[in-house]
């Protein structure tokens, strides 16, 4: 196999899939690329297993062939020549040659057929929609998503099609998000999915803030993406995520209107002093005020009082400031509705003129 082109040319859909590939690895195999070379087009796959990233680029060639090569080597060799250099890749004697100008790189190879193949298959769903709107799914909700916890389906994100809407929801059991888009034309049945997390992220990673069309397939066991050149599929965590329909409080008497980046901005000054461990800030809320306290073990105290629609009892509620920030980081209005039943229950936040994103914090004890 021999091919002649601009670095650009092999670096951009290297650069695509790089991110499936793990630093350390079971198998050698998996720490490679398979280079596909034939028919005028270019194709380089990774996977780890759970994950297959397959990029493809127009490569005139009169050559054909496949081989898998070193990710990261090739990469990082790629990603410091030259901009617009040539570069050519031929395989002689189980090695892959790269010559570009006065510089030289041989890389050792594992053949193609030790290179894992995806298995076939079959879609139950499949919805077309702007990437920027899928991204915006992905971006408003991923973050709460849980970490290595023992309910295992939670360490992923949800994907929720109703049969008018596509929904994301994700949740770590202390607070949810939850970001919905209606989609228009497709008739397939309800179908809910849980992704991994590693495939949200890389699907963030790929996704861009434009118009162009991305294909959503959702399968039993797979989901899958097309995007230009792009296919992404990736296994799906198999269990039962909660229902989230029952966490959503209804918007109670107590409703806080605030301008979102102040109140952004107050609740981190206020984290700076608060328990490093619990992060736990008080809110105060009477009428037109919402008073924001910490406190650590220090004896260290932050207070900031930020100015709010609010005509009312007077409370008070602990939460996880980090909780906070996140959500209100997530939103993109200038203001933010706070809506909260009594002290000791959870607050839904949302942009007080659409309900596409909602988030659910629950209080803390302090």
């Amino acid at each position: 196999m021999k091919l002649a082109c601009q670095r650009e040319n092999l670096l951009k859909p290297l650069s695509h899939v790089i991110g499936v590939v793990e630093r350390r690895q079971t198998l050698p195999v998996l720490a490679n690329v398979l280079v596909h070379l034939g028919d005028g087009q270019l194709t380089i796959t990774a996977t780890d297993l759970e994950l297959e990233l397959v990029a493809s680029q127009e490569m005139e060639s009169d050559d054909a062939g496949e081989i898998t090569i070193p990710a990261r080597k090739l990469y990082d060799i790629l990603r410091t020549l030259p901009e617009e250099s040539e570069v050519s890749l031929a395989i002689e004697s189980e090695r892959a040659l790269i010559r570009s100008g006065r510089s030289r790189f041989q890389l050792a190879t594992l053949p193609a057929h030790d290179f894992p193949n995806t298995e076939d298959v079959d879609f139950d769903v499949e919805i077309t929609l702007p990437q920027h709107q899928l991204r915006q799914l992905l971006e408003r909700t991923q973050f709460a998503m849980a970490q290595q916890d023992v309910r295992f389906y939670l360490n992923g994100l949800l994907l929720d099609w109703t049969g008018e809407e596509l929904r994301a929801v994700a949740t770590d059991g202390h607070r949810l998000a939850l970001c919905s888009t209606a989609i228009e034309g497709i008739t397939a049945e309800p179908l809910q999915v849980i992704v991994p997390r590693k495939g949200v992220q890389e699907l963030i990673r790929l996704l861009g803030d434009g118009d162009e069309p991305v294909v959503l397939r959702i399968g039993g066991n797979h989901i899958q993406i097309l995007l230009g050149g792009i296919r992404f599929t990736s296994k799906l965590i198999d269990g039962k995520f909660p229902d989230y329909q029952r966490v959503l409080p209804k918007i109670g008497n107590r409703v806080v209107l605030a301008d979102r980046l102040v109140l952004r901005t107050a609740l981190a000054r206020t984290a700076i002093l608060s328990n490093e461990k619990y992060r736990g800030v008080r809110l105060q809320v009477e009428n037109w005020l919402l008073r924001v306290q910490a406190h650590n073990p220090e004896q260290e105290e932050a207070e900031e009082e930020v100015e709010v629609n609010y005509d009312g009892e007077s409370f008070e509620i602990g939460f996880n400031v980090a909780y906070l920030l996140d959500a209100l980081g997530a939103l993109p209005g200038e203001l933010v509705k706070l809506a909260f039943t009594d002290s000791n229950s959870s607050c839904l936040i949302q942009d007080p003129d659409s309900e596409t994103a909602r988030y659910v914090v629950m209080p803390m004890r302090l």
